[in-house]
């Protein structure tokens, strides 16, 4: 039986509707643009062009993927992030709404400074440091992560983004001394591992199962990378500079105490776009 994309989109999500799927409408119609490589932004003719069964079989055997449990932006092998697009895999965290706001926070700031020179440490993806290089011309960014699968990921990024010739990459961990070769930065960006051991076993199936747990959990508490980077990575920024964490829900008053404790006073912290206070902003000394 033919179908249109309409069709075929109604079905995916019934599919995943029936699943509890959270999003299934939009998830389905990501899902089916990519199937049938069109853009996924414009759907007014979708009711009235056919698909072959070949890309009709490849939707099917993509809904069945996300069916098991697998993340769509894992499926898809990209993800939209501050009106940008990247690749992820499963390498990488998938970027959230969450971490929008830091992201924007650091981009206002740094258009204020001369070609700023930007950390981006537990880069993953690169999709913090990377958006701000689209969205400021004269910075340059270092991205900063334990795993060299996640740098690989970052410097495609990077090339896709088109601003590779500002952008440099190194193997390094925010639980252990930085490289100090890397020199002095204006800004830093920062989305560590914040996970608890109690939320790690409450998480859902699409995270626990499928997305880096190395990027996940901070330890006990999930402060562990926070005492870290205030000991030993905060050499790295100039007198003054700025540093933007994102944390998890309720954690803001505790990071903030943990660089205070470091006798870093000037303590900002920031709603994210759900209004759960996500992001702590320290200036250093």
């Amino acid at each position: 039986m033919t179908k249109t994309i309409n069709d075929l989109y109604i079905e995916i999500r019934r599919w995943f509707r029936a699943e509890d799927i959270s999003m299934a409408e939009l998830e389905a119609r990501e899902l089916v643009a990519f199937a049938a490589d069109i853009d996924k932004r414009t759907t007014a003719d979708w009711p009235y062009r056919y698909l072959d069964p070949d890309t009709i079989q490849h939707a099917h055997a993509l809904a069945q993927r996300r069916l098991q449990g697998e993340p769509l932006a894992y499926i898809l092998g990209e993800w939209d992030f501050c009106g940008y697009t990247f690749t992820v895999n499963k390498h990488v965290l998938i970027p959230r709404p969450d971490t929008e706001t830091l992201c924007q926070l650091a981009i206002e700031d740094a258009k204020t400074l001369e070609a700023p020179k930007v950390l981006d440490l537990c880069c993953g993806s690169g999709c913090i440091g990377l958006t701000l290089l689209r969205e400021v011309p004269d910075a340059r960014v270092a991205g900063v992560d334990l795993s060299e699968d996640a740098l690989i990921v970052a410097r495609e990024n990077a090339r896709r983004l088109g601003v590779t010739a500002r952008f440099f990459s190194s193997c390094g961990d925010a639980l252990g001394l930085p490289d100090e070769r890397l020199g002095k930065f204006d800004l830093m960006l920062c989305n560590p591992p914040y996970i608890t051991e109690e939320e790690m076993q409450s998480l859902d199936k699409s995270v626990l199962d499928y997305e880096p747990r190395m990027a996940l959990y901070g330890g006990v508490d999930g402060l562990d990378f926070y005492r870290s980077i205030s000991r030993r990575w905060t050499r790295m920024m100039n007198p003054g500079g700025r540093m933007y964490f994102e944390c998890g829900f309720r954690q803001a008053l505790d990071v903030a105490a943990i660089f205070r404790e470091r006798h870093m006073d000037d303590v900002f912290m920031a709603d994210d776009l759900s209004g759960i206070r996500r992001v702590v902003v320290v200036k250093a000394k």
